[in-house]
């Protein structure tokens, strides 16, 4: 049983003195206050009051070999040794050598880029697009996040009262300070609904490129049917196919999302788990669109700022990055299977706890992360999403946080190569505490 959190409240007085709200991102805030956390170990966090939790959020789902293991402690050190520095702001081989690497997982990726986040990925691959196509409306679907900038947040978790038809969802800001540009030139669009291939030929001339989340938010899955009349149509409008599979990559599978559905994208964004919990992105796709950055072209020299797409970062490519993110998935390509295991029993388990007592609840999600959802209806999109039960869905996570399972409220669950059977026995035994207090 978790303990008074004196401490972390404490904190939060303390560092709301000094950043907005108490915090460095609006994510990591939840009522009545986020838990402060101070130490992190295998599958384990433990707060500033000394509570140890089963950790379920691992940063959003970035750490898939769970905190502070010793392989990445060792590629650090390791990268820090033989080069003597951990920032070069030059070519550095281990460039080449992790995307080597990721393009023997994700073929579509021709060529790629490095970013420094996954947000930073999916607006350098919209440039990339906007530029290849020349044309600078994008369509991006409804409940489905891409970053924290201004082209791309509208619609994200919209009232659907405020949202129009669900076949024809309006571009709905999802954040002050979005201004009426963005609204004009972002077009939302139905996910697994057949009318968002009506929109994209309504817009054709006008919409460059099409972002989604082939897994929405993680745990909504694409039906195939809709993934491919997706990419025929799109290839016949001449609109780019841009997959965001932050979230998706190496969770999903070790092909992302696109290796599960078997469809190339023309773009692909990637973070998270390839930085190894570390700020990383990548986009990668198509030759010709990625050569859109290329600082030099068809040998030609002295090329103005006007002639390429200028992409640059002082960290873009970061050593020792790279090298954790190059053990990552070398560890993956032997103990992914174990983590889908282990996901799929810890979901096969909970839904059969609440189905003893009469309680519609659905594990829904791919590979080794889902979320765990109370209707008995299906749920394909955002829409059908917001029908089930939020207050049970709170009440439950509530309580699991004072058992010592830290799943951020309403948030999906990702596993990692540390979660073993002792946490999934001790997370059953805490849902069923939960349901006998029912």
């Amino acid at each position: 049983m978790i303990k008074r959190m004196n401490q972390s409240l404490a904190y939060m007085d303390r560092a709301k003195q000094v950043m907005p709200g108490g915090v460095t991102a609006n994510i990591k805030y939840f009522e009545p206050h986020p838990i402060v956390m101070k130490k992190g170990h295998g599958a384990y966090l433990t707060d500033v009051d000394d509570n140890e939790y089963v950790d379920y959020l691992l940063s959003y789902g970035s750490l898939m070999l769970g905190h502070g293991h010793p392989v990445i402690k060792h590629a650090i050190q390791s990268q820090l040794d033989t080069s003597g520095t951990w920032l070069f702001g030059t070519p550095h081989e281990l460039e080449a050598d992790f995307g080597e690497k990721l393009k023997q997982y994700f073929p579509s990726m021709e060529l790629l880029r490095y970013t420094n986040s996954g947000t930073e990925a999916t607006l350098l691959a919209l440039r990339l697009a906007a530029t290849y196509t020349g044309k600078h409306k994008i369509a991006k679907f409804e409940g489905h996040y891409h970053g924290g900038y201004d082209q791309v947040l509208l619609s994200v978790d919209p009232d659907v009262n405020e949202a129009g038809p669900a076949e024809e969802p309006l571009s709905v800001p999802a954040s002050k300070g979005v201004g009426a540009y963005h609204q004009d030139h972002t077009v939302i669009l139905p996910f697994n609904h057949s009318y968002a291939f009506e929109l994209l030929k309504h817009h054709r001339d006008e919409i460059g490129v099409v972002v989604l989340e082939p897994i929405q938010s993680g745990f909504i899955p694409a039906q195939k049917v809709f993934m491919e009349e997706l990419r025929r149509l799109t290839k016949d409008l001449g609109i780019v196919l841009l997959f965001d599979e932050v979230k998706t990559g190496f969770r999903i599978g070790m092909g992302g999302a696109q290796g599960y559905y078997g469809i190339e994208p023309d773009l692909t964004a990637l973070g998270k788990v390839i930085g190894a919990g570390f700020p990383m992105g990548v986009v990668g796709g198509k030759r010709e669109i990625l050569m859109e950055s290329a600082p030099v072209k068809n040998n030609a020299t002295n090329l103005s700022s006007k002639d390429v797409l200028f992409h640059s970062g002082t960290y873009n490519g970061h050593p020792m990055i790279l090298a954790a993110g190059l053990a990552t998935i070398q560890v993956l390509e032997n103990e992914f299977d174990f983590v889908v295991m282990q996901t799929n029993e810890l979901k096969q388990q909970l839904e059969r706890l609440f189905a003893t007592k009469g309680i519609a609840m659905q594990a829904i999600g791919i590979g080794a992360m889902f979320n765990i959802v109370f209707t008995e209806e299906k749920v394909t999109n955002y829409r059908e999403y917001q029908i089930a039960d939020f207050r049970l869905r709170k009440d439950l996570d509530a309580h699991l946080l004072k058992e010592g399972i830290y799943a951020k409220p309403c948030n999906r669950y990702s596993l990692s190569t540390q979660h073993g059977e002792k946490e999934i026995e001790k997370t059953v035994t805490a849902v069923t505490g939960f349901l006998n207090q029912m």
